[in-house]
């Protein structure tokens, strides 16, 4: 039977040192559901992202990415996961056709110039495939990451400020990649961007202070109920 959640935290905590970047944090994340996590910087989002990705683990609690342990079943996980952080895990000296190909091979994916040439194209780089990645400008770098993150087929898509660098265009493909995969693909992704969460997400969570404070579905707010909720917040943390 396959699991109902995709992501489940449970009394979830991790610190640097003496800080608390995330404390006891409770959030399931229902298969297919489409989450925009907001709050100040230091909020945790990036933390929790990260979590999720297996690049760091928790100082306290559990998480769960559909059932699993992102401790003890790493590869299990990364098999099912599609990231985009702040870095974009990239490598300079090979263009982003090589990139993707190793990519590629690294998750076993066949025909693997089938799935990706199309993907380049609808990410407005079909002409740069061939040049060095170190050539590339931020926004490139950008939507290169993005067709990295989607070149396995991932059933969740994790994202971190996925809108940085990019122009109006590339926001298009932005958008049209998180609703793309139907009720079958779950997309959790932090943002600045109040305008942009509500357009993309299906729900909003805002976090401040490594906790949850405030979860709501995105079809019950609009731009200045948002904005009102996140200027108190800020006006608390700040």
């Amino acid at each position: 039977m396959q699991p109902s959640l995709a992501l489940e935290a449970a009394a979830l905590g991790k610190r640097y040192g003496r800080r608390w970047a995330l404390r006891g944090l409770n959030l399931d994340v229902r298969v297919g559901e489409r989450v925009a996590l907001l709050g100040p910087n230091g909020a945790g989002k990036s933390t929790l992202l990260r979590l999720g990705s297996t690049l760091t683990r928790p100082t306290h609690g559990t998480l769960a990415v559909f059932g699993l342990d992102p401790v003890r079943q790493t590869q299990e996980v990364r098999r099912r996961i599609g990231v985009v952080a702040h870095r974009p895990y990239l490598y300079d000296d090979l263009t982003g056709r090589e990139n993707l190909a190793f990519y590629a091979k690294l998750y076993s994916v066949a025909d693997a110039a089938q799935v990706y040439l199309p993907l380049l194209r609808t990410a407005g780089l079909e002409h740069a495939g061939d040049a060095f990645v170190r050539t590339y400008s931020r926004g490139m770098q950008q939507r290169l990451a993005l067709v990295r993150a989607l070149l396995h087929g991932p059933d969740l898509l994790l994202l971190d400020e996925p809108e940085t660098g990019l122009d109006q265009d590339a926001l298009a493909m932005l958008e049209a990649i998180v609703h793309a995969g139907g009720a079958e693909r779950t997309v959790v992704f932090s943002t600045h961007n109040l305008d942009l969460a509500l357009r993309l997400s299906d729900r909003v969570v805002l976090l401040a202070s490594g906790g949850l404070v405030y979860d709501a579905p995105a079809d019950a707010l609009d731009g200045a109920r948002l904005r009102e909720e996140y200027s108190r917040l800020d006006g608390a943390t700040g």
